[in-house]
């Protein structure tokens, strides 16, 4: 099985949806929507405004995605820091198990990462295919993402699902500087997945130029 074959189209998995909002039990379903509706254009007076209308804070559009995983998919520190100040749950994952730690690290929004630690978000959670957010930062190559993942506790070569490695997604991506981190915080190169492969070989067997010259034997 190639490597290409064990990831899910990302991009579907952290696309933000419609904003169909899912019956609320706590406030009318138009103070909902328009909630919805601001964390999708980004608009933090409309969101704190339906808050005070009574919105709940984590309502959910027809994907499962609160306003919270919106803002952080849109890369709103702003937005994602004040749905936190008003008790939005940082744990709370779409239908396609995506967290907002995911969709964060994912993007790269490296100060939304570090705000979604520093509040309790899981590090360990897994969407519906099986990753969690160092496999979307490191094959992103957000290195600055992968950075606070790691000094939040993570073990540098952890497996994860068919085995795979940080490092493995990161060298099948030909993410460089995402590697360089890896090596340096103890990531194991001879590690293998559940095909045998290093990451050294995932990296031949996709081309990446770069990060097979980081790591073939000198």
């Amino acid at each position: 099985m190639r490597f290409s074959r064990w990831t899910m189209c990302a991009a579907a998995l952290l696309g933000i949806g419609g904003v169909l909002s899912m019956p609320a039990r706590a406030a009318d379903d138009s103070v909902n929507q328009q909630l919805l509706n601001a964390a999708r254009s980004g608009d933090t007076g409309a969101v704190e405004a339906a808050l005070n209308q009574g919105a709940v804070i984590d309502s959910r559009n027809r994907i499962g995605d609160t306003p919270l995983i919106t803002a952080c998919k849109k890369g709103s520190t702003a937005l994602a820091r004040t749905l936190i100040d008003h008790g939005a749950n940082v744990r709370q994952a779409d239908v396609a198990g995506i967290t907002p730690l995911m969709a964060a690290a994912y993007g790269g929004d490296t100060e939304t990462v570090g705000l979604l630690l520093s509040h309790g978000a899981d590090t360990g959670a897994q969407d519906r295919v099986g990753k969690t957010a160092m496999e979307y930062a490191a094959g992103q190559g957000n290195t600055a993402s992968v950075k606070l993942l790691l000094d939040a506790g993570m073990d540098v070569n952890r497996r994860y699902k068919n085995d795979l490695t940080a490092l493995m997604w990161a060298a099948g991506y030909d993410r460089a500087e995402t590697v360089k981190l890896l090596l340096a915080r103890g990531a194991d190169p001879s590690l293998r997945d559940n095909r045998g492969m290093t990451a050294m070989d995932i990296a031949a067997q996709t081309h990446s130029g770069q990060v097979s010259a980081l790591l073939s034997p000198h």
